[in-house]
């Protein structure tokens, strides 16, 4: 079996609560801090493969860091790759992945779709 891996911000109400969901359904995944330890452009262009969207579906616009730099900005899938890798506050949390597919918890609940 795959394991679980969660990109994590032990901050935000919604990563805590997904982890906890993925806890009581038996899951023990590997957590990646992903402020302090951020995915690389390459593992982030993994992760929006596997979670079958764009890189700019990816961002979370309501950073101050996104209406500063990038509010009316049209950016190709690799700027935001490149955004996202250089800033990973602007990833979109938290993000769970196994094996070949990958869900966001928001809300937590999207991810018991990894447990079947």
């Amino acid at each position: 079996m795959a394991e679980y891996t969660i990109y994590h911000n032990p901050r935000c109400s919604k990563s805590r609560a997904t982890l906890e969901l993925l806890r009581e359904h038996g899951v023990e995944p590997t957590i990646v801090e992903y402020l302090k330890e951020p995915p690389s452009a390459a593992q982030l262009r993994e992760i929006v493969a596997k979670l079958g969207m764009e890189p700019g579906q990816l961002v979370r616009r309501s950073e101050d860091l996104f209406r500063e730099k990038y509010t009316g900005k049209t950016l190709s899938d690799a700027q935001w790759i490149d955004a996202l890798a250089r800033h990973p506050v602007l990833i979109e949390r938290p993000i769970v992945v196994h094996g070949k597919r990958a869900a966001i918890g928001r809300p937590p609940e999207n991810v018991l779709t990894l447990l079947k």
